[in-house]
């Protein structure tokens, strides 16, 4: 009875420690740009990483407009409120901001708690985040589309 006790305190150590062995992930998130409702979501492009944590993950992008245009576009209407996402939080957020690209202009975009509302005025758009975190930095672009309703 002894070995039998022995035998299943042993089989579910082993059990237990299969669970606590498990591999994280620590490379840079996915971002997206969604809106309040969740109805419109632009998955933003990694642009230039400099990302360090179980492992160094760097990329660099000499022209993250051309990247951005490449991407198909996502429609927000003007002013709308919009959330930046991570797909995984594995780092403490220093600071993140976000702005616009058009026709050789740039306007910063208000960020607070991780939300900023769109442009007022109509036009394409490239968008860019930057993301400064305790595990490096991380820019991401996006393609949108401001419309007025």
């Amino acid at each position: 009875m002894k070995r039998m006790l022995r035998a299943s305190i042993l089989f579910f150590v082993f059990l237990l420690s299969g669970c606590i062995g498990e591999n994280y992930d620590f490379t840079p998130p996915s971002v997206s740009v969604s809106d309040t409702y969740g109805s419109r979501t632009l998955e933003l492009e990694e642009a230039n990483i400099n990302w360090n944590s179980d492992k160094t993950y760097t990329k660099e992008t000499e022209d993250i407009i051309s990247l951005a245009k490449d991407q198909e576009p996502v429609y927000f209407e003007a002013g709308e409120q919009a959330s930046i996402l991570f797909d995984s939080q594995d780092f403490m957020v220093e600071d993140l901001s976000a702005y616009v690209w058009q026709d050789e202009s740039e306007t910063d975009l208000q960020v607070k708690d991780r939300e900023f509302s769109m442009p007022e005025e109509e036009g394409e758009y490239v968008m860019v985040v930057d993301l400064v975190s305790d595990s490096g930095t991380a820019q991401y672009v996006g393609n949108i589309v401001i419309f007025e309703e």
